[in-house]
């Protein structure tokens, strides 16, 4: 059982920065691509960044140029780092795992508010 747990977030002022961490149990988490996801209120739940498990990134067009994802496979943890936020960067993120096997599972989520 992989269990994902996500840290850093809280509240902060428009242009601040924020670094999620993403920490996983076990030991698969370098074969698995990961992804951060957020979801706020009334709206569906979205891809921001995501992260092969060779490395290779991809941002979503709202955060490109601002956030970055990495991921640290001796430490089993991948990361957000969010500079320059924005009031509609406030949501919950998420991590996920997906496995070589296209299982997937999900951290519980930390909350981030961009407050103007």
């Amino acid at each position: 059982q992989v269990r994902l747990v996500e840290s850093g977030g809280g509240s902060v002022q428009a242009g601040g920065s924020l670094r999620l961490s993403c920490a996983a149990s076990g030991s698969i988490f370098r074969l698995a691509a990961m992804g951060w996801y957020r979801q706020a209120p009334g709206k569906q739940r979205e891809l921001v960044a995501a992260i092969s498990r060779g490395g290779s990134t991809n941002h979503a067009t709202s955060v490109k140029g601002r956030f970055t994802v990495s991921r640290d496979n001796t430490e089993n943890t991948m990361y957000l780092q969010m500079n320059s936020l924005k009031p509609e960067d406030t949501a919950v993120y998420y991590c996920k795992m997906t496995l070589p096997n296209n299982y997937d599972y999900w951290g519980q989520g930390t909350q981030v508010t961009v407050s103007s």
